[in-house]
């Protein structure tokens, strides 16, 4: 099925992958007992909640028009659809030894790539106005992201 999202939609699904990275985060920093790796999952999982506020502040801020959906969908598998694929798509319940410091670092640094190409993909989507320059901000500290779980899975490497 061919689904013509309109802005409220992306905006939902980069709400529903920011949830995802904070609880991914959250669960790993729980799991592990290197004080340096839990101080770092502690921090971006807030930093992906800063992210969520983000975007729901960006969505409030849409017109009528552009919340209004751009298919006849009156049973909501758009929304569904939507769900399954922030669900599945990004931060998802990872096959990985939690024990195992390297495998929680390769499934978020993963997991960091696939949004940053999400996020790439929808800031062509949102007009200057509705806060492109924000989604490029997020973009940025995605990237920081990727660069501080790579230095981290180098440590655990040594």
């Amino acid at each position: 099925m061919m689904y013509d999202f309109n802005a409220k939609d992306v905006f939902e699904m980069a709400l529903q992958l920011e949830r995802n990275g904070a609880a991914f985060y959250k669960n790993a920093a729980k799991k592990t007992h290197d004080a340096e790796a839990k101080e770092l999952l502690t921090q971006l999982s807030a930093m992906e909640e800063g992210h969520e506020k983000t975007f729901s502040k960006m969505m409030a801020d849409l017109t009528e028009k552009e919340q209004i959906s751009t298919i006849f969908d009156p049973n909501g598998e758009a929304a569904a659809y939507l769900r399954a694929l922030a669900d599945t798509r990004v931060f998802f319940e990872k096959k990985m030894d939690p024990s195992s410091l390297k495998d929680i670092f390769m499934a978020a640094i993963g997991a960091e790539k696939d949004s940053i190409v999400f996020y790439l993909g929808i800031r062509d989507l949102v007009p200057e106005k509705f806060g492109k320059s924000r989604i490029d901000a997020i973009i940025k500290e995605e990237m920081g992201h990727l660069e501080a779980l790579s230095r981290q899975l180098l440590r655990t490497q040594r």
